[in-house]
């Protein structure tokens, strides 16, 4: 089995104080980093409990879609590999398509997308 855990989930939110104090000051997460993204005008804001990662992407006017990927709820779901390129071999002989290898802006680490038959994206993160 190429899936060692879940990664990271990430959510969409619309209002970055009501976000935080829910997650950080509600639920206890810890706070592993914040990001202003001005590109994407939306805050990124990774968090921790235990050995799972949270990473909430905030935008103020997100549609509210459930179907559109920029959309309040789940992002993705994201999967940690050993091996990012085997893991895509083998999802291409099943006949599954990733997007173009690509390189986590913040961590430096390489990802890429699929998506299941509702086209909910998934990640592979090495």
């Amino acid at each position: 089995m190429f899936f060692k855990h879940i990664h990271h989930i990430a959510i969409n939110c619309s209002d970055y104080h009501k976000t935080k104090e829910f997650y950080v000051e509600k639920l206890g997460f810890e706070i592993i980093r914040e990001n202003q993204r001005t590109d994407k005008k939306d805050i990124k804001l990774d968090l921790k409990l235990g050995q799972q990662e949270l990473e909430i992407f905030i935008t103020p006017n997100a549609p509210k879609r459930p179907s559109y990927p920029e959309a309040l709820g789940l992002r993705h779901l994201a999967f940690k590999v050993e091996d990012i390129e085997e893991v895509i071999a083998f999802l291409n002989t099943k006949g599954i398509e990733c997007e173009a290898l690509r390189t986590d802006t913040f961590t430096g680490e390489k990802m890429t997308f699929f998506f299941d038959p509702d086209g909910l994206p998934l990640e592979l993160h090495e």
